[in-house]
């Protein structure tokens, strides 16, 4: 690897192991056996390239939402069997011993303290509203159109980030897969939605998509 992937990789090891206000450019250098210049060089600064790194790192972890792909390959896309076992996975990676997530909150209490990161940090939300959308609707992320990354990819969203201060504050009482499908399936019940199950939230998804085209 060149001075550039060995910073990125440096500097999530260290934001892992430190977090974000505790990891100076010297930890990052340390870590990567690199030299202070690179940073600049490469980054532009050491705020943009741990902001970078929690994005990989983010990335790489949501390869687990799905556990690549078999735990969900036989529930229908857009049902509430997809939407209880994707849940299921992501909490399952919250649950691991020393989960990023609460690095998660950490950046997220930061806000305006640092706005450049913000701003970058902004922009792969969006991206990680648009990416999953299809893990939980089906189809391919490409072919995800702007109107459904501001609907359901935002209520997505909304539904993660709770999801991680619930369980960085107090796992014992934060929402469980079964409980949050629970309260899906009732809030359609009473929103007047025909039919519960598997084809619920399709019709849901369906009705989304027409709005979109």
């Amino acid at each position: 690897m060149g001075h550039r992937e060995d910073l990125l990789e440096g500097a999530k090891r260290c934001l892992l192991e430190k977090g974000f206000v505790r990891t100076t450019a010297r930890d990052i250098v340390k870590e990567s056996r690199t030299n202070l210049a690179s940073i600049g060089y490469h980054y532009g600064s050491k705020d943009a390239l741990l902001a970078e790194a929690y994005v990989s790192i983010v990335e790489e972890l949501s390869d687990d939402f799905d556990a690549g792909g078999s735990a969900t390959a036989n529930t229908e896309p857009g049902s509430l069997e997809r939407f209880q076992e994707v849940w299921s996975n992501v909490i399952g990676t919250m649950q691991r011993p020393g989960s990023m997530w609460h690095l998660s909150m950490e950046i997220v209490v930061m806000g305006d303290k640092v706005p450049g990161v913000r701003d970058h940090l902004a922009k792969a939300q969006r991206e990680g509203a648009r990416g999953i959308v299809p893990l939980l609707m089906g189809g391919l992320e490409e072919d995800v159109r702007e109107r459904d990354v501001d609907t359901l990819g935002k209520f997505y969203m909304t539904l993660m980030m709770g999801l991680i201060a619930q369980w960085t504050f107090d796992p014992e009482t934060a929402a469980s897969a079964e409980e949050l499908t629970e309260g899906l399936r009732r809030v359609i019940a009473k929103a007047g939605t025909t039919g519960t199950g598997a084809g619920a939230v399709g019709s849901a998804a369906a009705v989304t998509a027409e709005g979109s085209s």
